[in-house]
């Protein structure tokens, strides 16, 4: 058996995990509801069976093509079903999944496959009119531990998914029992030290997440529209993972397109969708354009980026059902807080963050010691649906305390209720649209540019990602790039186009601490005053 590390050995003791597996889940539904449509808007209609039939298959192609338990299976492709096979594969052959953000072009790709020792990796040929196999000729050099690239929904390069799931039907290896324990994702986060932290996630905590969501705020005969994507820890779970756990049904959006999502929640009854705060103003403006209240809706989890009180207020009122309530998490910590449901009160659904129902919830001071409800400290988690670890050890020891709590690095308080509100963060990320973005990552590229002496990212307020890149530059002569001069810089950096500054401020000077370090939370201010002035006027 796979051994438990030290600070989630509490609740493989007292019972909170279930045990069980994604394969073990379809395996039950295929026997006891195997005609059950799982993906409603796929022209196949694939059903319990028929995804289960798909995941073996493809497991036992895997094990033809030399994989074996434990090997890393990275996969980039946008919300189609195909991903949710390749998900379900892994399971089924006990390998470990290595979810990759579509955004993310040569300079992450490169780095999150390398650092998990990726054998395979399904990509999209090409999407959204740019080339993924271009690019997988690009980094495959720098890749020693690639073995099989497979493409998905190909037009001219193979091996093909569809191929091989075919392939694999004809094979009968046997597919052992999954240990729950094992390693089952490694999902690619933004670290402040602009090195993306590998988190790891078992089967039992995953699980977890899927378990309690399903509790806390299932609706009957739920359908979840997913626009989030299926690489994101709240995608994943919500689109990958929940139908298995939980017998709900699925809509998947390969791209977010509010009016278009208008007409998949009233044409399929869709109940639930987690998503980022843009997508709710959106959702709501969409829906009063063509006359509907989406009668069905009843949940919209809102988290990932800042969310204003007055755009919950105000969508709890146009839609026909209260349905929208602010949460909070991490890859590290999922839905630490599931929000305060807005039936039970709409005041806390709009300007809380809701209670930590199924974590321990610890605020404290920069000295480690625990501060008074009311008094903003930093966000302490532990609970049974945490990461394992980072995939670096180091990174681990670095995040969690003595007694096994994640330090989140966010900043909040706690209400007389009970319930958190997050007020700031410690972390030097920028969450653009629910997208975490390091500043760090930015300013190393800034800093090969010749023209720049020293650069210095952060946060902006952005009207509807809650947060921009702001770059602020000292010179290192009279040569000053102007904006798109330093997006092509970036982008030929190999960072994806969503890291590139959003605005550029050319000063002499940053502020600084004493002892020499660059005040960004006076950047942040000054950025957020001047743009508030220039909108005044």
């Amino acid at each position: 058996m796979t051994k438990i590390p030290a600070h989630l050995a509490q609740f493989a003791a007292d019972g909170s995990w279930t045990n069980m597996t994604i394969g073990d889940y379809a395996r039950r539904w295929a026997e006891t509801d195997p005609d059950k449509v799982v993906y409603l808007n796929n022209p196949a209609a694939p059903t319990y069976a028929s995804l289960l039939a798909d995941g073996e298959a493809l497991a036992r192609a895997l094990h033809d093509l030399g994989l074996r338990t434990g090997d890393v299976i990275g996969f980039q492709v946008p919300n189609w079903v195909e991903a949710s096979v390749i998900n379900l594969a892994a399971n089924l052959g006990g390998f470990v999944i290595a979810p990759i953000v579509p955004i993310y072009r040569d300079a992450e790709v490169i780095q999150m496959l390398g650092d998990s020792k990726a054998r395979a990796f399904f990509v999209a040929e090409s999407f959204r009119n740019y080339d993924f196999a271009g690019m997988v000729d690009r980094v495959r050099p720098h890749l020693p531990d690639l073995k099989h690239v497979i493409y998905v929904r190909p037009a001219e390069r193979s091996p093909d998914f569809a191929a091989l799931v075919e392939h694999g039907r004809g094979l009968n290896t046997p597919l052992d029992k999954v240990d729950p324990n094992a390693l089952k994702l490694i999902l690619y986060t933004s670290g402040t030290t602009g090195r993306p932290k590998g988190v790891l996630h078992s089967h039992n905590t995953l699980d977890r997440v899927a378990q309690f969501g399903r509790h806390y705020s299932g609706v009957p005969n739920d359908i979840t529209l997913m626009p989030s994507p299926v690489t994101h820890i709240s995608g994943f779970s919500g689109g990958l993972e929940k139908p298995f756990a939980s017998g709900s049904q699925v809509v998947l959006m390969e791209v977010w397109k509010a009016k278009d999502a208008v007409e998949l929640i009233d044409r399929y009854g869709i109940t639930s969708t987690v998503a980022a705060t843009p997508f709710l103003q959106e959702l709501c403006d969409a829906a009063e354009a063509v006359g509907s209240k989406l009668p069905t809706f009843r949940r919209f989890a809102c988290g990932g980026a800042a969310i204003p009180s007055e755009l919950v207020y105000t969508a709890n009122k146009r839609l026909a059902h209260p349905c929208a309530y602010r949460v909070y998490g991490s890859s590290e910590v999922p839905l630490a807080t599931p929000g305060i449901l807005p039936e039970n009160s709409l005041v806390e659904a709009a300007e809380t963050d809701g209670a930590a129902l199924d974590y321990e919830l610890r605020l404290v001071d920069d000295d480690g010691n625990e501060v008074p409800h009311g008094t903003d400290g930093e966000i302490l988690v532990r609970g049974p649906a945490m990461f394992l670890g980072y995939a670096d050890p180091e990174q681990t020891r670095e995040s969690l305390t003595d007694d096994g709590f994640f330090r989140t690095g966010d900043i909040g308080r706690i209400t007389p209720s009970g319930a958190l509100v997050i007020t700031g963060r410690k972390k030097d990320l920028i969450i653009r649209g629910g997208e975490n973005i390091s500043a760090k990552e930015i300013e190393d590229v800034l800093h090969l540019n010749p023209a720049i002496k020293e650069a210095a990212v952060v946060s902006m307020p952005h009207p509807r990602l809650g947060e921009g890149i702001c770059a602020y530059l000292i010179p290192m002569g009279e040569d000053r790039p102007d904006m798109a001069a330093l997006s092509a810089f970036v982008s030929e950096a190999g960072l994806a186009r969503q890291k590139c500054p959003e605005r550029i401020e050319w000063v002499d000077t940053f502020p600084r601490t004493a002892s020499g370090k660059i005040r960004k939370d006076q950047l942040r201010a000054m950025i957020k005053a001047q743009m508030e002035a220039e909108k005044a006027g």
